[in-house]
């Protein structure tokens, strides 16, 4: 039996997030959460690329078209990068992202940029965490109320 979609007045709210997260860096430290069974809420969908610069701000909009309720980008400290400017091109793409997410009109608090190493799968908890607890205050994301499924086609229809 399929469930009702819980909703955000009555405090059941639960957002959906998805993390861009780098090969080499953060997202060993999410595997490493939870081969050492740190918790952390499971809102949270990970999308593993080889390296934070290369998450395009378009990746970032995606998302929320997608149903994201938010959006975090995951990278290596500056120092520790693969691909020594990786992790500051991330830095640039996402000053370019709050800029825009004002001009659509969304909260930049819907999005967060995090430098986790493989080592700090505590902190990967404790990002991932505080930013449901964030989002949820935000309630669900503008964009996907917009964006709903016709149920004849089955295809997307963007209001």
């Amino acid at each position: 039996m399929p469930q009702k979609k819980k909703s955000a007045t009555t405090g059941n709210f639960e957002p959906k997030i998805v993390a861009f997260c780098c090969n080499w860096c953060s997202y060993p430290a999410a595997d490493g959460a939870g081969i050492n069974r740190i918790q952390y809420p499971p809102n949270l969908r990970i999308i593993r690329v080889m390296c934070g610069g290369r998450v395009n701000p378009s990746f970032v909009f995606r998302a929320f078209e997608m149903g994201a309720d938010g959006v975090m980008v995951a990278t290596c400290h500056f120092e520790d990068c693969h691909y020594m400017f990786g992790a500051r091109r991330a830095a640039e793409n996402f000053e370019k992202v709050e800029k825009m997410l004002t001009m659509v009109g969304l909260e930049k608090e819907r999005v967060r940029r995090e430098m986790v190493s493989a080592a700090e799968s505590s902190k990967f908890a404790r990002v991932v965490t505080e930013m449901i607890e964030q989002i949820k205050k935000l309630g669900p994301s503008p964009v996907h109320k917009t964006n709903q499924k016709d149920q004849s086609t089955g295809k997307t229809k963007v209001a």
